[in-house]
């Protein structure tokens, strides 16, 4: 999914210095965005209090909309590099075309995983016919230096990991969870799961005190860590922790978000993940001039343009806040 903003911002992310090394409680509340016709989203990262969470770089919470009668998510055919995109519906379905040719249905609890690697561009858009609800999240992963010029590929897993306790489903989208492990490529230690609770459940989930972790609010009424977290918001939990307690008031649904604690210092401004500004200023240029990024074939319509980009040097000059 693109970052549709026209005023899109520099954000500097990455590095030890703002992680806090214990458990902390730190609920985050999202931005809304305009994302194609009908489309709006909660935004979650990159936040003003906390730019990433292990190698996690966005996440944009959307639904659940009844779209019966509009077209529904419409994002036409737009760059990426440097990291990679991660799908995740709870309900409706995502028609992902790319410059590789790659053409998948993604539907509710499938993996769409599209590594951008040094470039690639891709368009995602409601089929037709297409479900009356829509509901998901899509989430950014950024690619560590050893990795971030990879070739691009997509990867689709409709069958993923699953852990069972008594009032939980936890589904392994990405990483290791209590000894589960996702298909899906990672460059990075990082995890993703989504999480079903039923109703008035409590369980307890094992966590790696290395990773920092993070909680999203799908659906329903969970407390986690004690903490009450409500649909479209995100509660920080620091490093430190070797188990997460959950709490249902009602069924629920979240996602657990975690990794080692990114080193490096990025830059992240509109649908790209670099280093410089020199880098980012090239990779538009080469989007709005070139076929760096190759070409969506299929999508009824134009390609998406680059927003201006500010009149500030992008360099990682330490944590924007």
């Amino acid at each position: 999914m693109s970052n549709l903003d026209r005023q899109a911002t520099l954000s500097v992310c990455g590095g030890r210095g703002f992680v806090p090394g214990e458990p902390v409680h730190e609920l985050l509340s999202p931005r809304h965005v305009k994302l194609g016709e009908s489309t709006h989203v909660r935004r979650l990262l990159p936040n003003l209090g906390r730019r990433m969470v292990g190698g996690w770089a966005f996440v944009d919470h959307y639904g659940r909309d009844d779209i019966a009668d509009e077209p529904g998510m419409q994002v036409p055919p737009h760059p990426h590099m440097g990291l990679q995109t991660v799908s995740w519906l709870h309900e409706g379905e995502v028609l992902h075309r790319d410059s590789l040719g790659s053409l998948q249905t993604v539907r509710p609890r499938e993996l769409g995983l599209m590594t951008s690697g040094r470039a690639i561009s891709h368009s995602e858009e409601s089929p037709k016919p297409h479900a009356r609800y829509l509901h998901g999240a899509q989430l950014w992963v950024a690619l560590p230096e050893a990795h971030r010029n990879v070739e691009p590929h997509f990867e689709h897993y409709p069958d993923l990991p699953v852990i069972t306790a008594p009032g939980l489903t936890a589904t392994v989208i990405l990483g290791e969870l209590d000894g589960a492990l996702s298909p899906g490529t990672t460059y990075t230690p990082i995890v993703g799961a989504d999480l079903a609770l039923a109703r008035d459940a409590t369980a307890s989930l094992p966590l790696d005190p290395d990773f920092e972790y993070a909680v999203l609010s799908m659906s329903g009424e969970a407390h986690v860590d004690g903490v009450p977290v409500l649909p479209g918001s995100m509660l920080y939990l620091g490093c430190g922790r070797t188990e997460l307690p959950l709490r249902a008031e009602s069924e629920a649904g979240l996602m657990l978000l975690g990794g080692e604690p990114f080193e490096e210092e990025i830059v992240m401004w509109w649908n790209f993940i670099g280093r410089t500004g020199e880098e980012i200023a090239q990779a538009r240029e080469a989007w709005m001039t070139g076929d760096r990024f190759g070409n969506v074939h299929g999508y009824d319509g134009g390609r998406l343009r680059a927003p201006e980009l500010p009149p500030v040097p992008l360099k990682p000059r330490g944590r924007v806040r």
